[in-house]
């Protein structure tokens, strides 16, 4: 008996998601786990497969059209079954957007009458960049395809997976004859599912969260001789470390050993972790994301390289799974890679504490007596003062800088 299929939630966090593409068109045979489309929620690019075995009778929704969990998105049954009723059935339902946020643009899943309907227009706005989800970017850099030269049929000119898909039959296109100029016009630009997670929580956290702040600046040469020293061992085999990575294991080392800052407030109580989880925040096209290090206490520096290079690589395309991105009990976010020397973060709730990581530079600093050539790193932890009072906050740095001026004892 035909059944209409409404949109799973596909983790935790997700309250709407955008149906980025359909794997089954109407009329294949659908079986139990199998792919039915691929869903971009506010963290990455989920799998929705099926419940249920039969025949793909009806899609209810287009590709690129952005829904609440459980919205009609399809219709399976028998072949041959009358699915008139159900469809109706669907439209009746509650609107599959979920409920724009004030101020929101027109939404996407609104469309003209047929009658008006016209030629969809260049996937660009104004400024040149082209509307596309991180899938669809991804698939066009793996067909060599340039997105700029796209037309997208999706929502607002939105290139969409079948747009690619007729392209690449169609054989790669001439280039322009000459590049877009950007305008002075103002551009209005849907907020993503990403966008809208990060303002929400960020809003909250600065809100609800009393932060303060605290900054060491620490000698970084023997940071910098250690990670040398690693990766002329690693060198053999192709790998590397970063400052970063050692600055994971060195918080994770700190918290191990000062479990006190490794805490979130959660109401009535305050959970002290057990395991050290730390959060690393990774910058992609929507926005940010933190994938977590887990145990990154127990692990080596070069296992905390791979794992942070692959969990990266996986952000970007928003492939990450919704427990590599939850559960961290501290985060760093290290800026250092633009030139950054200072700066506050926010607090990742339900996490205690975050530390902002600033640029190494080259200073003058004054040893036995003589002023010579210097490395430093200022770093800036912001403290949930409900968890970590001013005196714990600054033990734990303490002890931090301790383990970066002498990073040796990181191996004991």
């Amino acid at each position: 008996m035909a059944k209409i299929i409404g949109l799973p939630k596909l983790s935790p966090t997700m309250e709407e998601g955008t149906l980025v593409s359909w794997e089954k068109k109407e009329g294949d045979a659908v079986d139990v786990d199998d792919l039915l489309a691929e869903v971009e929620t506010d963290k990455a690019t989920m799998e929705f497969r099926s419940f249920d075995k039969g025949v793909l009778l009806k899609i209810l929704v287009a590709e690129g059209e952005t829904l609440a969990p459980d919205a009609p998105v399809a219709i399976i049954g028998e072949e041959g079954e009358d699915v008139s009723a159900l469809v109706e059935q669907a439209k009746a339902a509650a609107p599959r957007e979920a409920a724009a946020e004030p101020g929101a643009p027109v939404k996407e899943t609104e469309r003209e009458p047929e009658a008006r309907r016209e030629e969809p227009a260049p996937a660009r706005p104004t400024d040149g960049r082209v509307l596309a989800s991180p899938l669809v970017r991804r698939l066009a850099r793996e067909k060599d395809i340039e997105l700029a030269g796209v037309r997208g049929s999706g929502p607002h000119g939105r290139v969409i997976k079948r747009d690619l898909e007729e392209i690449a039959a169609r054989g790669p296109a001439p280039a322009p004859a000459r590049p877009a100029v950007p305008t002075r016009e103002t551009r209005v630009e849907r907020v993503s599912q990403m966008r809208k997670t990060i303002a929400r929580r960020l809003t909250e956290s600065k809100r609800d969260v009393p932060h303060y702040y605290l900054t060491i600046d620490v000698d970084a040469e023997p940071l910098l001789a250690f990670r040398a020293d690693i990766n002329a061992e690693l060198e053999r085999d192709g790998e590397k470390v970063s400052v970063n990575d050692l600055l994971i294991k060195a918080c994770a080392v700190a918290l191990r050993r000062y479990p006190a800052v490794n805490a979130s407030f959660m109401g009535a109580e305050i959970h002290y972790h057990g395991a050290v989880n730390v959060s690393v925040a990774v910058a992609i096209p929507d926005g940010l994301i933190t994938p977590v290090v887990r145990d990154a206490d127990l692990k080596g520096v070069a296992e905390i390289a791979r794992e942070v290079r692959d969990l990266a690589e996986r952000a970007r395309d928003k492939k990450l799974q919704p427990e590599e991105y939850t559960g961290g009990t501290f985060s760093i976010s290290n800026l250092g890679m633009y030139g950054i020397e200072h700066f506050t973060a926010v607090i990742n709730p339900p996490e205690g504490a975050i530390l902002a990581v600033g640029a190494i530079r080259d200073e003058p600093v004054v040893k036995d007596g003589a002023v010579v050539p210097g490395k430093r790193l200022r770093m800036t932890m912001s403290c949930d003062h409900r968890v970590i009072d001013g005196a714990v906050g600054a033990e734990f740095l303490a002890l931090l800088r301790r383990l970066v001026e002498r990073p040796a004892s990181l191996l004991i």
